[in-house]
């Protein structure tokens, strides 16, 4: 009796990713959630991460920019339930947000990116138009204040999820609400005029509407060298926050750390 075939060795994958974040697993085992650019978010075992720094060296930090070599073999036992998981074999660096000076700014910072696409992102689902948004967002952090980055991710993560209002129009009865203020609430999707208000509902202010409208047009690097202190838009981040909250139906942390930051 001929014995069957044996089962050949998964193909290793070699694509771009970004650390989002990781877990112990056993002794020197790490489990590492990357948002890679083609796969989408996938989580994988790193086999003696913690002893191996030949193979991952400072690559696990969170919201580092890599190059990752996995294998999808299925690794479910012991890990979760139903959850497929790679094999990471390498990550190599490509940017650290190690190699700027680091401040209490920074770090909050890069831990709401990381929240927000960890909570975000779906399994397994290819979101070019967020990696190449998030890749932009981790080059404006790199020096100066952390407003404009925080806003302009914010606003677009938001939108490009699908879960952003329309900040032109009233959602009740369409009324035109460019050079005014407009008003929305926590619980509900959607602004509105001042006929409409909804119950505790909240203001945004016409300036605000204008810095989303400026924030949509321009590249990142475009809105650098602007003067963007934490009051501006602060409206506007908030809205956007409460919409990706109310989609995902969990807070976001790490945007009251950004909250509680004075400057």
């Amino acid at each position: 009796m001929t014995p069957p075939p044996s089962a050949s060795p998964p193909t290793p994958v070699q694509i771009e990713a970004i650390v989002l974040r990781t877990w112990p697993f056993h002794e020197s085992d790490l489990v590492v959630s990357l948002f890679t650019r083609g796969h989408g978010k996938v989580k994988g075992v790193a086999r003696a991460a913690l002893k191996s720094r030949k193979r991952f060296g400072g690559a696990l930090e969170p919201m580092t920019h890599v190059r990752a070599r996995f294998s999808e073999k299925s690794r479910k036992q012991m890990v979760r339930p139903g959850v497929d998981f790679v094999l990471v074999d390498s990550l190599e660096v490509v940017r650290s947000p190690l190699s700027s000076p680091i401040s209490y700014q920074r770090v909050a910072a890069l831990e709401y990116l990381s929240e927000v696409l960890e909570a975000a992102l779906p399994e397994h689902d290819p979101q070019d138009d967020v990696f190449r948004l998030t890749i932009a967002v981790l080059g404006a952090l790199e020096s100066g204040p952390v407003w404009m980055p925080i806003s302009y991710f914010t606003l677009w993560v938001t939108r490009l999820m699908g879960w952003m209002p329309d900040l032109a129009h009233c959602a009740a009865c369409g009324r035109s609400l460019i050079g005014a203020a407009a008003l929305y609430s926590p619980t509900v999707d959607g602004l509105f005029c001042a006929e409409h208000r909804p119950a505790a509902s909240r203001i945004l202010l016409a300036e605000s509407v204008h810095a989303a409208a400026l924030l949509y047009r321009s590249p990142i690097a475009a809105l650098t060298a602007k003067d963007w202190p934490r009051s501006r838009a602060e409206d506007l981040r908030r809205l956007a926050l409460l919409s990706l909250e109310r989609h995902l139906e969990r807070h976001i942390h790490s945007a009251r750390a950004l909250a509680k930051m004075s400057t």
